[in-house]
């Protein structure tokens, strides 16, 4: 995974049309699909469950990157492989034992994911970063697209991969909310390897182009 990945998340896509622009995405520059799932009580807002993501990988011929955003995520780690999630993202927040977790994850066959709030500093996962594929670094608040980017992000993102140099694990680096064309580099630059968009690319009328120059911009 050298060069750095996009990661269009469906939280801002157009609902009415999605399988349309799961197509686009599809069809795109883009590497991944960013799907997040809140339950309305770990976050304050619920996006969509089992049925929605069941339509949605049947149309995906990408990687399927599954935020989970939800309490007590350990209930349904078999159900989301059984849906299509080739990567499961939990919340260190939301996980009583997170190397249990970690462990069950990767059990069905999954790569594992630890997304940490901004509040939450990189430190908790000194005695983990071995056993997580990606870190997910939450750069606004979890629970809504479309928000303000947390310039303390480029802090902790250079954090985080001094402790994954330091301990020697094979972790990528993933960045969460407000990622635009302005930002992607200096994100990249401290560290991170994949970029997940929303509003960025969806609210925007050339969606293909937007992906590939972020995608440019990124790996410049």
């Amino acid at each position: 995974m050298s060069s750095k990945l996009i990661a269009p998340s469906l939280l801002a896509a157009d609902f009415a049309n999605l399988q349309r622009d799961i197509e686009m995405v599809n069809e795109s520059e883009a590497d991944w699909f960013h799907i997040d799932i809140m339950d309305g009580v770990f976050v304050p807002n619920i996006s969509y469950g089992m049925p929605v993501l069941k339509a949605i990988t049947a149309y995906t011929k990408k990687t399927v990157d599954v935020h989970l955003m939800i309490v007590d995520p350990d209930r349904y780690i078999k159900t989301f492989a059984d849906l299509g999630s080739n990567i499961l993202t939990v919340h260190y927040e939301a996980c009583t034992h997170l190397h249990r977790t970690l462990q069950a994850i990767k059990a069905e066959g999954m790569k594992a994911g630890v997304a940490l709030n901004p509040h939450t500093n990189i430190n908790v996962l000194e005695d983990v970063i071995n056993d997580i594929d990606i870190v997910l670094i939450m750069s606004v608040n979890p629970g809504f697209g479309g928000q303000s980017f947390i310039e303390n992000t480029y802090f902790k993102t250079k954090q985080l991969k001094d402790l994954i140099t330091r301990k020697g694990a094979s972790t990528k680096i993933e960045i969460d909310g407000g990622v635009t064309n302005k930002n992607a580099k200096k994100l990249v630059d401290a560290g991170a390897d994949i970029l997940v968009a929303g509003s960025y690319v969806f609210k925007n009328s050339n969606q293909p182009e937007t992906i590939k120059d972020l995608k440019a911009v990124a790996n410049s």
